[in-house]
């Protein structure tokens, strides 16, 4: 643990995990290994029972913080690391995620030029089944609506390991929600949207490995997820009345292209069963229809705003 004559962490690094051992490790070299030293890596286990915590305590660094507890899922285990954190900017690392050597100094800077500034969303590689593929958003500084508009269509990269915020903004709009199990990241974007915009960084600075065990790569659940995104945020119905209706459309109609018909027969139940969607076949189509083009708009003024993404 750290001393009262340590340094204070210029930023806090937060890594929940549960059973990934061998993945929680390389995350955590990957942060010692950074160009920028004068950091803190909160890593909070959820329950951990494959030897996390043994594994863990070999690795005697006083900048790694190990909190072990069940955190009722990793939102929670999130949370309790954003309550520990000792410094004013926040970032987040999935435990089977790595950072490249300059992701924090690169972070760092970006706060630095821009005191206002209160979320940052880096680029990265994607990395799935031996295949890399660079996830490069352009370089733009959001206001509060494009943001939404962003992030409603779907039109930027987005997931946890690139999300950098201000501590105190984070204890603000409370944290990651303990209710979402999918989207979490999209869902602390949308509210973070209500009171600022973000800044958009081309810069890849960290990787992205697709585990098998994980929630957001599961083709089941889908629906379900974007229903509950939906009930947390019902504005997105009333001001994009095409939007929902096409997210569910394009991933049923992408699982019957692909054979997967119970996925798609599925997908549709949960639709028509939900509160929040409830959608009927015309009306998928019509949003399919429309809220494809609606989507394609975003981009096409999106990308006439800020230029073309890097290659």
């Amino acid at each position: 643990m750290p001393t009262a004559s340590d340094p204070a962490p210029l930023i806090t690094v937060i890594t929940p995990t549960h059973n990934r051992r061998s993945q929680v490790v390389r995350a955590v070299e990957s942060v010692l290994a950074q160009t920028l030293t004068r950091f803190e890596h909160i890593v909070v286990d959820d329950g951990s029972t494959d030897g996390t915590a043994l594994a863990l305590a070999e690795i005697r660094d006083p900048r790694l913080i190990y909190v072990g507890a069940k955190w009722r899922g990793a939102n929670a285990a999130r949370n309790a690391g954003i309550e520990r954190a000792r410094a004013p900017i926040v970032t987040f690392l999935d435990s089977d995620d790595v950072y490249l050597p300059d992701r924090l100094d690169r972070t760092l800077s970006h706060f630095d030029r821009n005191s206002s500034l209160e979320v940052l969303i880096s680029s990265f590689i994607s990395v799935k089944g031996g295949r890399s593929t660079k996830c490069i958003n352009r370089q733009a500084l959001l206001d509060k609506s494009r943001l939404q508009r962003a992030l409603v269509s779907q039109t930027i990269f987005i997931a946890g390991s690139a999300i950098t915020a201000r501590h105190e903004s984070l204890l603000a709009i409370g944290g990651f929600d303990s209710d979402i199990t999918r989207m979490q990241d999209r869902e602390l974007l949308l509210r973070f949207a209500n009171r600022s915009g973000a800044l958009l960084s081309d810069d890849i600075d960290w990787k992205k490995y697709n585990s098998e065990n994980s929630i957001s790569g599961r083709r089941d659940g889908y629906v379900e997820a974007y229903a509950n995104l939906i009930g947390k945020h019902p504005y997105i119905a009333d001001r994009y009345p095409d939007v929902p209706p096409y997210m569910i459309a394009r991933q049923i109609i992408a699982d019957i292209l692909k054979g997967r018909l119970p996925q798609a027969f599925s997908g549709y139940l949960a639709n028509r069963s939900s509160k929040a969607l409830g959608y009927s076949p015309t009306e998928l189509l019509r949003g399919y229809v429309v809220g494809r083009r609606w989507r394609r708009d975003c981009y096409d003024e999106f990308r006439a705003k800020y230029g073309a993404r890097a290659a």
